[in-house]
């Protein structure tokens, strides 16, 4: 690894230790409908979200949940304490496409139809409100 690359892979090191993230990769659904899920939580307190969740009857909700519960146990990691209800957000949750994997479906007349079974990375960003306030 040359000079270069290795102080700007230290230099996104040192600024990743600050936050508390969680991500999930190659989940077996289109991100269209994780996008639905991910945007009723963004922005929201963290305990908030969980209910919200919770409580919805998207398929694609229960992953979120789960990895929003990881973030919230990194962010505790990271701090040595447990996170009190008011403290958390989520700070930014973005969705992206991930890998497809092509099939195909017989049709009539020898012909073949396409299947595209999609998946998505999701990834979860919880920040205090404390941080937000000190930086305005």
């Amino acid at each position: 690894m040359s000079a270069r690359k290795r102080i700007s892979a230290e230099r996104r090191k040192e600024s990743r230790k600050e936050v508390a993230l969680a991500v999930l990769k190659n989940a077996p659904s289109s991100p269209r409908k994780m996008r639905y899920v991910a945007d009723m939580v963004r922005g929201m307190e963290v305990f908030k979200a969980l209910g919200v969740l919770k409580f919805s009857t998207k398929e694609a909700s229960r992953r979120v949940e789960k990895l929003l519960l990881s973030a919230i146990s990194n962010w505790e990691q990271k701090n040595e304490r447990k996170a009190e209800t008011g403290e958390l957000f989520i700070k930014t949750i973005s969705v992206d496409e991930g890998s497809t994997l092509k099939r195909l479906r017989p049709a009539p007349q020898g012909r073949g139809y396409r299947i595209r079974k999609r998946s998505n990375h999701v990834t979860i960003v919880v920040d205090t409100y404390k941080k937000e306030q000190e930086q305005n």
